[in-house]
This record gives structure tokens, C-alpha cells and sequence, in this order.
């Protein structure tokens, strides 16, 4: 199949959605498919491959790390239909996604679309939501995602949020994979004990790790608060904070006035070539948040064998079982606990990483590409028969 990728986001851009879409376009190439990508203009980017096709485009004002792309030439719109593109997978909603769909229409393309966002979490950065309302996120979903053929989804939570929406079109849950191979893979003892050397950590210190964009639905100041409390159970205890975003200053401020700077370590953005690294030299992954669709970042870290501590939270809910391959908490004053328990107590801990492995398994990326693959011979096989049908 000849197959169009159109994403706001891409690489050298480093958070989630990007993960799953290079992960999506190797292993769609992998599986003999042709794989064009549109996307933003990016300062940064030295693309290699000749089918990433960027557009004009300039940093979004309320989040500069985004870019929104302008509106396409009919140039670009004869080119892609040069391309002869079978199925059109739309993964944002905004301009490129528009793109995406605009050319579906005047292409006669039938378009998939990956939510991969939960938006009315996310409004506070348009003018601390005074005008961008989550109903109005919600609004947006819904009119998007019934615009498309078949809908991708993460977790029955995102199924669920967008049926309450008003989403009428097809929704199919997909977990999205990992490269379990990147994660599982050991990693010698003097590169772990080098990385803890050059980010001021001792061997002996325990380290908890959060790994992902630093921003403020991610809930890191609740770690960040509970430090104390931990410390007084575990001496030893120290919190990386692995990755970069615009909370970062604001984190760094709590820390200082918590007096816990010398306990709580912030790395910024690091290559994501790199941060099968950071997981192996955790001793736990801790996350509190509840905006995610997925926890992707819990499955990376349940790969590399280290206990993982999560928000009781419905996008968790299927992968994480509470005291078998993972730890829910509801308050976070239950993270001092589950952490000493986890420091003082070796075969719970291998109990745990052990079940964990054997849950992510199943999760590796040819499995999500070839379940994305059928998604799209149903789709295109379903307006040929359409199409037979109005002849």
C-alpha cells in the first residue's frame, strides 16, 4: 500500500506522539508498505529520506515547542496526488490533520485517524483557558474524528471519552508498541554507573524516575512534593527527572523551596536514542498523571524491568494490576510506602518486574503496525465495495 502519515509533530521533536509515529512508519516499511509523511517545517530537522515532505510553518504563540503548519499550495495537493496514495492517517487535528483531510476529500483518499490527545486536558495553554474551554476540546474531537473513516485508539478510556463526545465513526483500540528489543536489551554496569557519575548521582543513591515531557498535566509536582516524606523512609531516595517542556523552571522552583534540590535531579530534554539508559539506571518509575491516553512511558519502563508506581487512573487500569506486575496509588501519600517497601524488600521487587515483562510481551511494534495494517485493508476495502455498490 501507498500510504500518507500526516502529523503536526515529528522528529527531531521528542514526546510521545512522535515515538508511535516513527515507530508506525518503520515497521509499515518494514511490512513492504510505501510510507509518505507531511508534517511542519522544523529549523532543527536534517531529513535523510526523500518521502518526509515538510510545510511552511511557524511555532504556535501559546506553545512555541509546537509548530502550525500555514495553509498548503495547490502544488503540494497535484504532488500528493502524484503519489497515487492509498489511505490517508491523519494523527493530529489541527493543521496538518486539516491538510490530511482536505486532501482526502478532494482526492477521494478514504482517512484513518489516531486520537492521540485527550485535549480538554491540555487547554490551560491558550490563555490559561479563559477562551479555549474543554467543551470546546471536546467539540473539536468530535467534529474531527467523525470526519474520518475508522478511529485509532490507545485504551477503552479514549474510546470511551470520545463515544461520550458524540463520536459516531468506528473506534478501534490499538495499544500502541514498543521496540521491547531497545528496552530489554542489557546495558553494561560501567555505562550506568558513567551516566550516574556525570548527572551528580552516587551508586549507592536509589533512584526514582519520571521520564516525559515536563509539563503541568503531568503532575510532577505531586512528586516533587512527596520527596520528604520519602526521604524520611528512604535516605537514599533521589528523583531524575528525565526530559524537558515548559513546567521545567516552575519544578526547579518548587524543589529550591522544598530544600530538596539537592534531592531532586532535572536532566532536560535528552535523544530519545538514549532514554533506554535512564530506565535501566532507576531502581522505580514513578508517574502521577492522568492525562495520558496511554502510558506509554509505563510500558518502556516495565521492558527494562523496573518497577513502575502509577495514578490509579482508567488508562492504566489494562496494563497495570495493583501489587502484581505494578503498583495504583490513589493518594499520593501512598508513594513513601510503596517505595520503602520496594527498597527494603528484593523478592518483591523481582516479583513485580517479572510479572511486568511478561505483561509487555505482547506489546512489541510489529504487532501494533500489522493491527494499524488491517485497520487499513478494512477501511480501503470498504469504499471499494461503496464504490461497486454506486456504480
Amino acid at each position: 500500500m501507498r500510504i500518507g502519515i500526516f502529523t503536526d509533530t515529528y522528529y527531531p521533536q521528542v514526546n510521545g506522539v512522535v515515538t508511535s509515529i516513527l515507530m508506525l512508519e518503520k515497521e509499515l516499511r518494514n511490512l513492504g508498505h510505501e510510507v509518505y509523511i507531511f508534517t511542519t517545517s522544523n529549523p532543527k530537522a536534517k531529513d535523510l529520506s526523500e518521502n518526509i515532505f515538510r510545510l511552511p510553518s511557524m511555532p504556535f504563540i501559546f506553545l512555541p515547542a509546537y509548530r502550525i503548519a500555514f495553509f498548503c499550495s495547490p502544488k503540494m495537493l497535484r504532488k500528493i496526488k502524484n503519489f497515487n496514495l492509498d489511505i490517508i492517517h491523519t494523527q493530529t487535528e489541527f493543521s496538518i490533520g486539516l491538510f490530511g483531510k482536505m486532501v482526502s476529500k478532494f482526492l477521494k483518499i478514504p482517512m484513518v485517524h489516531t486520537y492521540h490527545t485527550m485535549y480538554e486536558d491540555y487547554v490551560h495553554y491558550i490563555a490559561n483557558g479563559y477562551f479555549f474551554k474543554p467543551k470546546a476540546a471536546q467539540k473539536l474531537s468530535k467534529i474531527f474524528c467523525n470526519m474520518a473513516k475508522d478511529v485509532i485508539v490507545p485504551t477503552q478510556k479514549t474510546k470511551d471519552c470520545l463515544l461520550a463526545y458524540g463520536v459516531k465513526k468506528p473506534i478501534e483500540i490499538i495499544p500502541t508498541g514498543i521496540e521491547l528489543e531497545k528496552f530489554m536489551d542489557c546495558v553494561s554496569p560501567e555505562k550506568i554507573m558513567n551516566l550516574k557519575k556525570n548527572l551528580g548521582l552516587k551508586t549507592s543513591d536509589f533512584v526514582i524516575l519520571f521520564l516525559g515531557r515536563v509539563a503541568k498535566e503531568k503532575s510532577i509536582d505531586v512528586l516533587i512534593s512527596q520527596m520528604p516524606n520519602i526521604i524520611k523512609k528512604v535516605e537514599s531516595a533521589k528523583l531524575l527527572i528525565v526530559g524537558g517542556g515548559p513546567y521545567l523552571e516552575k519544578l526547579k522552583d518548587l524543589s529550591h523551596n522544598l530544600c530538596m534540590s539537592e534531592n531532586i535531579f532535572f536532566t532536560g530534554e535528552i535523544p530519545w536514542q538514549q532514554i533506554n539508559l535512564y530506565y535501566k539506571l532507576a531502581d522505580v518509575f514513578v508517574t502521577a498523571s492522568i492525562s495520558e491516553t496511554q502510558g506509554l512511558t509505563c510500558i518502556e519502563a516495565m521492558a527494562s524491568e523496573v518497577p513502575v508506581i502509577c495514578k490509579n487512573d482508567p488508562s492504566v487500569q489494562n496494563l497495570i494490576k495493583d501489587k502484581k506486575n505494578g503498583f495504583l496509588f490513589d493518594d499520593a501519600k501512598e508513594l513513601s510506602g510503596i517505595v520503602y517497601n520496594l527498597k527494603q524488600n528484593r523478592q518483591l521487587k523481582e516479583k513485580i518486574t517479572s510479572n511486568a515483562k511478561i505483561t509487555v510481551n505482547g506489546l512489541s511494534c510489529n504487532s501494533f503496525a500489522k493491527s494499524v495494517q488491517n485497520i487499513y485493508y478494512q477501511v480501503v476495502q470498504n469504499e471499494y465495495k461503496k464504490r461497486m455498490t454506486n456504480a
